[in-house]
């Protein structure tokens, strides 16, 4: 960013062209941009390719939520066969019967929460990752679109940016 700032674009597209990270690709999008299009274009084409690049990085979120939700829920399993026991006991329903069923539970609530845990404590960290890269790329656009442009004859030339 520093060469791009000082007016050095054909050195600051030459360090992050052709990276394939997700700061890079954005980098190259909205530097390009800014050199060949209408500023308003420019900062259009920049916000569609960080709005990809964000989803790209949270695709796999979406799975963590429901087994951090869901895996827990799992007790209450073991507690339908507990309860059925009890019904087929009928009045001779002894406390042991309805004991197992319960333990029953109990070890699948504990092996849901297992699962759960990680995957939620997970979640939350892989959230902060896209927040920090979402922050990253806001800063580096915004950095990029403040900067002076160079004369005209200094431009680069444009990148092919694969989204």
């Amino acid at each position: 960013m520093t060469r791009w700032e000082a007016g050095q674009t054909r050195d600051a597209l030459g360090i992050v062209s052709g990276r394939k990270g997700y700061r890079s690709r954005l980098t190259t999008t909205a530097m390009t941009a800014r050199q060949n299009l209408p500023d308003e274009t420019a900062r259009e084409e920049t916000a569609r390719i960080a709005k990809f690049l964000l989803g790209q990085a949270s695709g796999g979120l979406r799975a963590l939520e429901p087994i951090a939700t869901i895996a827990p829920l799992l007790g209450l399993l073991g507690m339908i066969s507990a309860f059925q026991a009890l019904q087929e006991a009928g009045s001779k329903a002894a406390p042991a019967l309805l004991a197992g069923g319960i333990w029953e539970a109990l070890l699948t609530t504990v092996a849901g929460m297992a699962v759960a845990i990680p995957a939620s404590a997970a979640l939350t960290w892989f959230e902060a990752v896209i927040d920090a890269l979402r922050q990253d790329l806001e800063n580096l656009a915004a950095r990029i679109f403040i900067a002076p442009l160079p004369h005209p004859s200094a431009r680069i030339e444009v990148a092919k940016v694969h989204d």
